[in-house]
């Protein structure tokens, strides 16, 4: 049933991840500034951030993750940014759910909120913007 998690697939998701981390401090540092220093509200703010983070994490997947070649750029990336505003929709979702409902810190929430989409945001970006195959 999980024939899948094969060393490579494993390996992408780690260099995913990786990649991920780096998105958060991207976001995070964002998200601080429009949320904190320009008083933006807290889900826009948020937006930002993940926004931001997720056309760098773009760049840096396709080179080093996903080592593309596609040379359509622009669709490749569009579908990216697709994938990632369901993950924004996602996260904004869980972000609230943990943060207003469950009462934890913005920033504890928004952590766990960020763990729970990486999911979503590496298979679907796996098997569409980067057409790997198992």
């Amino acid at each position: 049933m999980l024939d899948f998690l094969t060393k490579a697939f494993l390996f992408k998701f780690l260099k995913f991840a990786a990649v991920g981390a780096t998105g958060v401090i991207v976001d995070y540092g964002f998200t601080y500034l429009f949320k904190e220093v320009f008083k933006v509200q807290k889900y826009i703010s948020n937006s930002i951030g993940f926004t931001i983070a997720a056309s760098t994490n773009y760049i840096l997947n396709r080179i080093w993750t996903f080592e593309s070649d596609n040379p359509d750029i622009a669709w490749e990336y569009t579908e990216f940014l697709v994938i990632s505003l369901i993950g924004l929709g996602l996260n904004n979702l869980f972000l609230w759910l943990f943060h207003s409902r469950f009462k934890l810190n913005f920033y504890v929430a928004k952590l766990i909120a960020i763990g729970i989409v990486t999911i979503w945001n590496f298979l679907a970006n796996y098997f569409i913007t980067f057409n790997q195959t198992i």
